[in-house]
């Protein structure tokens, strides 16, 4: 039991780190990017857009914090 603990523990790890909003918006930039693809729409630019908006959001944040 305590090796399926320390894989689950290490997988939260990996995925979340150390801002689950990060983990949110990468899933959720996942998410659209499929839902466009199964219509006529190039799906190309979705995960540009969405690194545009997360990154600067995430260190915004990171450096907001820390004032």
């Amino acid at each position: 039991m305590e090796r399926l603990r320390a894989f689950g523990r290490f997988w939260y790890d990996f995925v979340i780190g150390d801002d689950w909003r990060i983990a949110v918006g990468v899933v959720a930039a996942l998410a659209i990017t499929y839902a466009v693809s199964t219509t006529s729409t190039s799906a190309w630019w979705v995960l540009p857009a969405a690194v545009a908006v997360v990154l600067p959001t995430s260190l915004w944040l990171a450096t907001w914090r820390r004032r």
